[in-house]
């Protein structure tokens, strides 16, 4: 079983099928055409095709149908997911020394993606048999309820946690001097600016991908974050705009770009191919790979792009600038993203913050 990328003719945006020996997986066809239809990310439709593909192999190693599976099928499935690949199938026990094939967090997502197409599946009037349970997607009271519950409104609502404890991981962060000896490894101004603009705005990679011209402000010192189609399939994960201040040495990074590298290029991409081919095109997600991997050769730095947008709103929440804002900088949904994501306390943020308030000098008790 494999992902399948499938581009429409008629829009040209980009989707992801799952597609099996005897051809499409029609369930899963059905549900990810739908997240086409309303607009969701292609990252966003990919990454559920991977977790709805590990559902259906492993419907299909276990002989069942997706229509009838129950509770102790869901749990088999998490044991599936966390073993090792070369033991799937087998009957005997793992040591505990092999590690799991999939972390909790992963787990987790799989989970959710799996609970929200049967939600679908539901709501377009498919028999789902037995199956007893979903995922509540209000969040209200958490865990999971009684399939169908709002069918039969009389019937009680017992809920059962289907979910695996997740470790908090703290975001992985850039030191100053990373970041500056990744911007001095960079051969062309083009890179430099792609990195610095990380670093100054916190934006995602498909939201630089897709910066147009007409979204820098150089007077005001800021860029507007748009959703729009583009042409290498970069797509900002928001639908809302919104709007960055930036540095004054930023708009000088751009302006000597444009000066010495961009030339009279006609494009409306800020970030185009100006070394390799196609010439003049917008820069692809894969290009920032090979970008990427060049530098971390150069540099001993294993990183990757999204670090310099945890690294930003860290450095934020240190220096006391409000969550709120910072939520609104990052073009979160919601607080509880920002909070929940970078919120995390190292003991030297609780040293220097205890340090502030006088508590090591303010002692009442010799010791």
């Amino acid at each position: 079983m494999r992902i399948s990328k499938v581009l429409d003719p008629a829009s040209n945006a980009v989707s992801y099928t799952v597609v099996g020996v005897a051809g499409v997986v029609e369930p899963a066809e059905r549900y990810l055409r739908y997240l086409a239809e309303t607009e969701r990310s292609p990252n966003t439709i990919k990454a559920h095709a991977h977790d709805l593909k590990d559902w259906f192999v492993f419907l299909d190693e276990y002989g069942l149908d997706w229509q009838s599976v129950k509770l102790e099928d869901v749990g088999a499935f998490i044991r599936w997911l966390r073993r090792p690949p070369d033991v799937r199938g087998q009957v005997f026990s793992v040591l505990p020394t092999i590690g799991h094939h999939c972390g909790e967090a992963t787990v987790n997502r799989k989970l959710s993606t799996v609970s929200i197409f049967y939600q679908h599946a539901a709501r377009h009037g498919l028999d789902l048999g037995e199956l007893i349970t979903c995922w509540d997607p209000s969040g209200r009271q958490g865990g999971w309820k009684p399939f169908l519950h709002h069918i039969s409104k009389g019937a009680a609502k017992q809920r059962r946690v289907v979910k695996l404890p997740v470790t908090a991981r703290i975001p992985r962060l850039l030191a100053p001097d990373e970041v500056q000896s990744i911007l001095d490894s960079c051969g062309h101004l083009r890179d430099r600016l792609l990195f610095a603009l990380l670093h100054d705005a916190g934006i995602r990679i498909g939201e630089a991908l897709g910066l147009r011209h007409e979204d820098i402000a150089v007077a005001e010192r800021e860029i507007t974050v748009r959703r729009r189609d583009n042409t290498n399939g970069a797509r900002a994960k928001s639908p809302h705009s919104r709007t960055i201040p930036i540095t004054a040495e930023l708009i000088r990074l751009y302006a000597d770009y444009l000066d010495v590298e961009y030339g009279d290029l006609d494009s409306d991409y800020v970030f185009v191919n100006l070394w390799g081919r196609p010439h003049g095109q917008a820069m692809t997600y894969a290009a920032v790979h090979d970008l990427v991997r060049r530098l971390r050769r150069q540099t001993g730095i294993a990183f990757d792009p999204h670090w310099f947008r945890h690294t930003y709103a860290t450095r934020m929440l240190r220096e006391n600038v409000p969550v709120e804002v910072v939520s609104k900088l990052l073009g979160h949904a919601s607080l509880t993203t920002t909070v929940k994501t970078y919120a995390h306390i190292s003991s030297d943020d609780a040293r220097r913050a205890l340090a502030d308030a006088g508590w090591f000098a303010s002692r009442t008790v010799t010791i």
